[in-house]
């Protein structure tokens, strides 16, 4: 559906298309929902490995709160993974709605910013599920070996998505240092002044997502977010000198100044002599 048309359609149009989109994105919530259901004890099983390893060397279980407990788990873990699968389906159903009201320029930035935006919270996200065991690891290493390691399972699932969430949202940062660039709100000589401050921040969400004495895991999280800044950096670097060239290529150079060959606007003396 073009731009032309969207305006054109009336207010009870708009509505019945957003309730068809609304119901494919519940469907398919609904179906990914469903086979999360079927595939949390795989889920679990990730989630588990950790402590089952942890319980080679010393007393270490998940246990549950109450007699629901189990199943409260399982359904949250259904609903979470019900989100992710579905995303493609409900990701394209809103922006099925709301492309068509896009300026062709908006649209290019918007698919942009969703075509490097998805892999890298994907990745981010990857990261955060490589970084867990060894956090778990080093964090319950500071008990001694004569003690009990007893987890409440909802907690540690909500401690677990929080790691690999936030992993995958700091990835996707450096797109929206491009993003603001190519909009104009933010210059890349702005991005070069604050690399400092940006490292460490970096260092330090490092440090505060992964336990203080594993360096490797803090090592794991904070290089590819400074390798992703200093990409960031370099795109809008050369956005920049690129709009700058587009912005001056109506002015003569120096040597077209020399050689006469610019043709520049007539002086308001000149056109007073020629009269």
């Amino acid at each position: 559906m073009s731009t032309a048309a969207a305006e054109k359609m009336p207010l009870s149009a708009h509505l019945r298309e957003a309730r068809t989109r609304a119901v494919r994105a519940a469907v398919a919530l609904l179906i990914g929902t469903v086979v999360g259901y079927f595939t949390s004890d795989l889920v679990m099983d990730v989630l588990r490995a950790p402590i089952t390893d942890l319980a080679a060397s010393r007393s270490a279980s998940l246990n549950y709160d109450s007699v629901t407990g189990a199943f409260d788990l399982q359904l949250r873990i259904a609903v979470y993974s019900g989100i992710i699968l579905s995303s493609p389906v409900w990701l394209g159903e809103i922006f099925g709605f709301l492309t068509p009201g896009l300026t062709a320029k908006e649209k290019k930035y918007t698919f942009g910013f969703l075509g490097a935006a998805l892999p890298l919270f994907v990745v981010g996200c990857l990261t955060g599920l490589y970084v867990f065991p060894r956090m778990v690891e080093v964090l319950t290493s500071f008990a001694s070996s004569e003690d009990s390691t007893i987890l409440q399972a909802s907690y540690y699932f909500d401690f677990v998505f929080k790691i690999v969430i936030a992993t995958g949202i700091a990835f996707v940062l450096p797109v929206f240092l491009v993003v603001l660039n190519f909009i104009g709100l933010l210059s890349a000589r702005s991005i070069a002044k604050a690399w400092r401050v940006s490292i460490v921040g970096i260092v330090v969400f490092a440090a505060l997502v992964t336990p203080a004495a594993d360096v490797l895991s803090m090592f794991f999280v904070a290089a590819p977010m400074v390798l992703l800044f200093l990409a960031a950096l370099a795109i809008a670097w050369l956005h920049d000198r690129a709009r700058g060239y587009r912005s001056n290529r109506g002015a003569p150079t120096a040597d077209e100044l020399k050689t006469g060959r610019a043709q520049t606007a007539p002086t308001e003396r000149s056109r007073t002599c020629s009269a």
